[in-house]
């Protein structure tokens, strides 16, 4: 009987109760009043401080004063609470010197009440501004979720990732469909790729622009920092915006083709003094290692397999190499904020320091950051400005990448150390001199202690805003930004003369750079924006301009080994470029219900000749809210339903250098010169260019559908896209007969996509003690190179392309595949056995021999399907929180086992034996199979990828509130992939940094 008396309440209007409902009512009263008269009896004979009073009330909808079933109604001090009953209906316990509520529903806003001498009391909370009328950032501006026409996600800092964060982008790693971000390996300083649908180009930057509070960052990175993104503090940061279709896109014209990621950092409030501090302090350990002999089974295999000579090689040791290389790295990430309001002056001043060391020994990234923003208004709020400047430095330590390879592969039954070693006391192999054997692998221990690699790296991101409404014209905003971002990037390389590393070069002693980057900005634009009642319409209108200058120097250095004998020169750098841009944008709305958004946007870049520099990239959106429509409104099931279609151009010219439709000549370096009558003269060398290069265009088209139920309880959204990019900047074959590089970059060929991305959000339970939050997203793409020729009509391209296993390319760009496809032999098996049959392999075009007409297209390393969920439950002030990650259809090609996965590695050096992967027990392999299909794995996997219990003590004292969490990151993943990690780069598993698991222990406290 309850369960369907909540169903009819929630989904009929209800406007007549019943009788029996009304006896119901009654009785229930009655029973409230005699309760209600012992506790008065009863509370006035405890003493004055034990009294409490009782409170009544309601809660209903504003709109039409409908109950709210379930609705929390708690004091502000936590110490107390309830829940409505059936009728909307509270009663609350309430002792003395208490004097305010909170009142919250899903789907509408938080209500504080102040008590008076009244009850009951009728509390009336109106539609959540996050359902619908939430207002995201957009570009050059903000608009309402319900008036957006594109694809659009927002991530609030309430819902960012937890735990160990040392870059922006992951904080939303998995949590936006159609985003997928991937670190590039374990290290502390490691980057990330990031990528909105796939990407839309082949050698041109698939990058996202990443906007800062309103300036564009320039991509790339700078000398000493391994993730460039790690010098913004995860903790400034309020929120970030995803743009992904054209119709939210195009107002950013050339270089929104790869979606756009809008940062917003936190500001000042404007309200009494507050203080918070939060301290992350954690551990990792390994997770998943390669997949080596262990020293019981390397001795059997040589016994078994080896010459004598190889078998008399054999030490009496047992050595986990891993353990020198490897070991548990301790971090700490701590910021402090103070905002509020200074007299006129609202501020927001914040402090952080992180330190973080990596598994690999000497791998660190200790960074310090400080931001001040100050946003006052002025004339009732007609002039606003924001000054927001943000100083980081990172101090970075990178370990040897040597040695990851040397830990995985150095021979177990040597030691450590050998006393009276000329190499530091470390132990190495040697030849007949006594000298390093060449080309041999080093002690893993020796490589990482006898290597120091050091870096500083400063940055400063600030920006100036300017907002002015008109007096006499209110309506009309003027709006300007001036940003600068600038960098400096410095290190220094020692290795001791010693090290058998470096040992015939005397070591390295020597500093690079500075490099030093600049991004400048100013933004000029004028905002209209009015309702007008008498025609239902609203109309918001933007005009505006863009200058950015960006500029890259790096000086001529000279490297030198400890002696201080010069080894090389490094040539200086002048990179530099501008962008001008003008644009427009129109939103209408007419009766709340249709919508249409156009955008055109004019770039004009220094990257190419005059002839070819303008580009122009327009959209346009519409939409239809079907909700507000006569017939479907203030249902109470279907609280939102909108479709949405968009159409637009994007451009690309990042990741293309700077001067390439130019004849450049390249100056010859010290030690390089040409000899012309005993002088030494510099040379000069022609470089490759195209002098018409222009812009990469992608021509996109969305439909999508949002939809919200049970006054948004449930929400999410359906996009179907598809994108077609001509004009391609490609690396392409040089034409025969020129003196150039062996490729050349110019314009060719059309890439097309297309995908289907799924999200949603709900909160299945909400009561007084117990809340669960739920959200799952999906994406679906894929992505076909459709030509590749320089003539039209000719013959299909076939290109070897993405990295290599020594001198072999892997992968292939072929039009009518996807890109960068395996491009490997199909492997015969043994049919007993099962056994893969060495060198034996199918004779595809049936031509009788084996050759590269053989090699076929297996697989991509991109997914086809990707997938994050996200789901929290709270019991009272305790949460419980978990984030998973599901890729499925990406494959990678084991390098690792390849490599090591033969007895030929034996064979590299008379006076070395080298450790092998498992693979060899299965294979048996005598020689490497580097184009075999059988090392062409599936990736699929699924990730726990956070695990946290946070519990909220709320008010300690009468001036400081406590939260302590607990989180696991990498808890797990399941996979059948046999390698370290089955989410690499580009697909190949070779020497993996591997991904820690990180357990932290966080507390947050507000003052």
């Amino acid at each position: 009987m309850v369960l369907t008396f909540v169903q009819k309440n929630i989904f009929t209007t209800n406007t007549n109760k019943s009788f029996d409902i009304m006896k119901t009512n009654l009785k229930r009263f009655r029973l409230r009043l005699i309760m209600l008269i012992a506790l008065l009896v009863t509370t006035s004979l405890l003493p004055a401080q034990a009294q409490t009073t009782t409170v009544k009330g309601s809660v209903t909808d504003a709109d039409n004063g409908e109950p709210l079933i379930g609705a929390t109604v708690t004091l502000v001090s936590g110490k107390a609470g309830a829940v409505t009953d059936l009728d909307g209906n509270f009663t609350l316990k309430v002792q003395k010197g208490e004097r305010q509520i909170k009142v919250s529903y899903i789907g509408y806003t938080s209500k504080t009440v102040t008590l008076g001498g009244n009850t009951p009391i009728i509390i009336k909370l109106s539609p959540e501004s996050n359902a619908l009328n939430e207002v995201v950032v957009v570009g050059y501006g903000t608009a309402r979720r319900s008036d957006l026409t594109g694809s659009v996600s927002t991530v609030s800092s309430k819902d960012f990732n937890k735990g160990q964060i040392s870059s922006p982008e992951q904080l939303i790693n998995g949590k936006v469909a159609g985003v997928q971000i991937m670190s590039s390996n374990g290290s502390a300083t490691a980057s990330s790729t990031i990528r909105v649908r796939g990407g839309a180009s082949l050698n041109a930057s698939n990058d996202p622009l990443i906007v800062l509070d309103g300036v564009p960052l320039e991509s790339g990175g700078i000398s000493g920092s391994g993730n460039f993104l790690s010098m913004i503090n995860p903790s400034d940061i309020e929120s970030m915006t995803v743009l992904k279709d054209a119709s939210s896109t195009a107002i950013y014209g050339s270089r929104a083709s790869n979606g756009v990621i809008i940062i917003t950092t936190k500001k000042g409030n404007g309200g009494k003094l507050k203080v918070a501090f939060t301290s992350t302090n954690s551990v990792q350990t390994r997770a998943q290692m390669n997949k080596m002999l262990s020293t019981e089974q390397f001795r059997e295999v040589i016994n078994r397999d080896g010459t004598e000579a190889q078998k008399a090689q054999l030490g009496t040791y047992d050595t986990d190499w891993n353990d020198e290389v490897y070991h548990t790295a301790m971090g700490t990430d701590n910021n402090l904020s103070l905002s509020g309001k200074a007299g006129f002056l609202p501020f927001r001043v914040s402090l952080g320091y992180s330190d973080q060391n990596g598994l690999v020994r000497k791998d660190n990234m200790t960074r310090y950051t400080a931001g001040v923003v100050l946003n006052p208004s002025f004339f009732d709020n007609h002039l606003m400005l924001t000054v927001n400047a943000k100083g980081a430095v990172n101090k970075n330590s990178f370990y040897n990448g040597s040695a990851i390879w040397a830990a995985a592969t150095y021979n177990p039954t040597k030691p450590v150390y050998q006393e009276g070693s000329k190499f530091g006391g470390y132990y190495e192999d040697v030849n007949g001199e006594g000298n390093p054997l060449t080309g041999a692998t080093c002690n893993p221990r020796g490589l990482i202690d006898q290597r120091d690699d050091k870096s500083t790296v400063k940055r400063f991101i600030g920006s100036f805003d300017v907002d002015y409404k008109l007096h006499f014209l209110p309506e009309l905003k003027l709006h300007a930004t001036m940003g600068l971002d600038i960098a400096e990037g410095k290190g220094t390389v020692y290795v001791p003369a010693e090290a058998a590393s470096l040992y015939t070069s005397g070591g390295s002693d020597y500093s690079y750079g500075p490099q030093t980057n600049s991004n400048r900005l100013l933004t000029l634009y004028a905002n209209y924006s009015k309702y007008f009642e008498s025609i239902k319409s609203n109309i918001e209108a933007t005009v505006g301009y863009d200058y950015q200058y960006w500029k890259s120097t790096t000086p001529t250095y000279n490297t030198y080994n400890a002696k201080g004998e010069q080894q090389s020169v490094v040539k200086a750098s002048d990179y530099r470029h501008v962008l001008l841009s003008y644009y427009g944008r129109l939103n209408y709305s007419f009766d709340g219900k249709y919508l249409l958004t156009a955008t055109v946007r004019r770039d004009g870049t220094s990257r190419f000749a005059k002839n070819t520099r303008w580009g122009t990239f327009p959209s346009v959106g519409l939409g239809w809210t079907v909700t507000e429509e006569p017939w479907l409104k203030n249902r109470k099931t279907l609280s939102n339903l909108k479709l949405r279609v968009a159409y637009g151009v994007t451009g690309q010219q990042d990741g293309i250098g700077n001067y390439n439709y130019l004849p450049v000549y390249t100056q010859s370096v010290d030690y390089s010169q040409a000899m012309i009558n005993g002088q030494y003269i510099y040379t000069y060398r022609p470089e490759a260019y195209v002098s018409d290069l222009k812009w990469e265009t992608t021509t996109s088209w969305n439909f999508g559908l949002d939809f919200g139920f049970l006054n948004n309880r449930l929400t999410g959204s359906v996009d179907f896209y598809t994108r077609k990019t001509k004009d391609l900047i490609a690396t392409v074959p040089s034409a025969a007969g020129t003196n150039f590089a062996k490729s050349i970059t110019t314009n060719v060929g059309n890439v097309d996509s297309h995908g289907i991305e799924f999200s949603i959000n709900a909160t299945p339970v909400q009561t007084k003690d117990w809340e669960w939050n739920i959200g799952y997203n999906f994406t679906w793409q894929k992505m076909k190179v459709k030509n590749l020729s320089l003539i039209k009509g000719g013959t299909v391209t076939n290109t070897l392309a993405g990295p290599k296993m020594d001198n072999y390319y892997i992968q292939t760009i072929t039009e009518g595949y996807e890109p960068y496809m395996f491009y490997v032999y199909k492997q015969l098996y043994d049919k007993e056995t099962g056994k893969p049959i060495e060198g034996a392999y199918a004779d595809l075009n049936g031509d009788g021999q084996i050759n590269s007409d053989d090699r076929y297209r297996y697989h991509s390393p991109a997914p086809d399907y990707i997938m994050g969920l996200t789901t929290s439950l709270r019991w009272k002030k305790l949460t419980l929180g978990m984030n998973f990650r599901a890729n499925i259809g990406n494959y990678v090609y084991n390098g690792m086992a390849m490599t090591t996965g033969a007895y030929e590695i034996q064979t590299w050096s008379t006076a070395q034996l080298n450790n092998m992967s498992v693979s060899y027990l299965k294979t048996g392999f005598k020689n490497r199979q580097y184009l075999s299909d059988y090392y062409v794995e599936n990736g699929s996997f699924l990730k726990l990828d956070n695990l946290n219990l946070a519990y909220d003590f709320g008010k300690i004292t009468k001036w400081c509130s406590l939260t302590l969490s607990a989180m696991v990151q990498n808890v797990f993943c399941i996979t059948n992939y046999s390698g370290t990690d089955p989410e690499v780069p580009s697909g190949l598993d070779s020497s993996f940094y591997p991904r820690p698991r990180t357990y932290s222990l966080s507390i947050g406290l507000q003052f």
